[in-house]
């Protein structure tokens, strides 16, 4: 790596004109780099301070770790990568709508600090409690969290994964993750068990509706059907019965986080009955009903997603690449942030 690209310059022996070391010189070229701009270490001010490679902290950051530099990159607001099929991927699979676990972590480290408690309310299969558990490696320290999970067959396969993502970091001669805490059961249950403002960060993915009542098998003999069915009036809920339950198990979840704190959720949009079905909005709308302040609307474009050749040629139909990951905050006494 180039000392451009690190984002500092090393040190070098500079002459004067009579052969003699040049002092100033030097420590003039070992003064750091932030965007362009040479930083004299010396005229940081008391709350701030130069972290090698990373940039310019300032302690009174308290929403999380990153530097200026970092924060600045966080503030994006389009996700634009494609992330690994590594983790176990073939063990998560096995749950249609799984997180990769280091993009829970990038979002983990832009909306709380190490020690800070997080909390899934739809845990899967874990995404948001590895990419806590990662943080500890991958990141400014480990997070605690605690994910509830109505299926136990998630549960389970969070454990079978956490020991063999394990057994591959020992063989590597990693360190090993730390075990988070899943419990087993329905979240509005659950969530009474949880302190008043105990919560730092919750970050999800919400259920569209009855999910896991839907058949899914990775048999490839099989027809593998898709996870997420439709708004109608059988078993499944409708659109209408989903948004009000969302908004009354948020309003449920909104004790538990502390004054300040941020939520997040994942949604996609949805085109169903030959009509488009913008969730994210919908959904936004009935969490600020809530109790929470809508902050911002990301967009996670993966650009490895396959494409399907819907409606062609009679009719346009979306191939959706791409979902909302909503930021919400709840207000404190402080509206700094």
């Amino acid at each position: 790596m180039s000392d451009e690209s690190s984002g500092y310059r090393q040190s070098r022996l500079f002459t004067d004109e009579e052969g003699e070391f040049d002092e100033e010189r030097a420590r003039e070229d070992a003064l750091p780099i932030e965007d362009g701009e040479v930083i004299d270490t010396d005229e940081l001010s008391e709350y701030q301070q130069y972290i090698e490679g990373r940039g310019i902290y300032d302690e009174r950051n308290k929403i999380n770790d990153l530097t200026g530099r970092e924060w600045k990159f966080a503030t994006k607001s389009v996700i634009h990568r494609q992330y690994p099929p590594d983790f176990q991927h073939e063990l998560r699979g096995e749950h249609g709508g799984q997180k990769p676990p280091r993009l829970c972590l990038e979002l983990i480290q832009r909306f709380s600090k190490a020690g800070n408690r997080v909390l899934d309310p739809f845990a899967g299969v874990g995404g948001t409690l590895f990419g806590a558990s990662l943080a500890e490696y991958e990141g400014t320290g480990r997070r605690d969290a605690v994910g509830f999970e109505l299926n136990p067959r998630w549960v389970a396969l969070y454990e079978e994964v956490l020991e063999a993502e394990n057994a591959d970091r020992v063989s590597r001669g990693e360190q090993r993750l730390a075990k988070q805490e899943m419990r087993c059961g329905d979240c509005t249950d659950l969530i009474e068990n949880v302190e008043s403002e105990s919560i730092d960060l919750l970050l999800t993915d919400v259920p569209y509706w009855s999910m896991d009542k839907v058949e899914q098998t990775r048999n490839t003999n099989k027809t593998r059907e898709s996870k997420l069915g439709e708004f109608d009036d059988g078993e499944i809920q409708t659109k209408s019965e989903w948004l009000a339950d969302m908004k009354a198990k948020f309003e449920q979840f909104h004790t538990t986080v502390t004054g300040g704190g941020y939520v997040i959720l994942f949604i996609g949009d949805m085109y169903r009955e030959q009509s488009f079905n913008m969730l994210a909005a919908e959904l936004a709308s009935q969490i600020q009903d809530a109790g929470y302040v809508l902050k911002s609307d990301v967009i996670w474009y993966d650009p490895s997603k396959e494409l399907h050749v819907y409606g062609y040629p009679f009719s346009f139909v979306p191939s959706m690449v791409h979902q909302h990951i909503l930021i919400f905050r709840k207000s404190s006494d402080s509206d700094a942030y």
